[in-house]
């Protein structure tokens, strides 16, 4: 599930998390088409921060 924050701020569909060393989390969101694909990197966060992001 995409947090309202991202949806409201940012207009994304679509949601990636990337695991970083030492727990960190890094969220992005691609946008693109045929010729081209676009990663936009939204935040990172420490393990805690993520699970506040996210309601975990």
């Amino acid at each position: 599930m995409i947090p309202k924050i991202y949806i409201q701020k940012y207009g994304i569909n679509n949601l990636w998390k990337y695991d970083l060393p030492n727990g960190w989390r890094l969220v992005y969101s691609l946008k693109g088409n045929e010729v081209e694909i676009i990663a936009i990197l939204l935040e990172w966060f420490s393990h805690k921060g993520y699970e506040r992001r996210f309601k975990y």
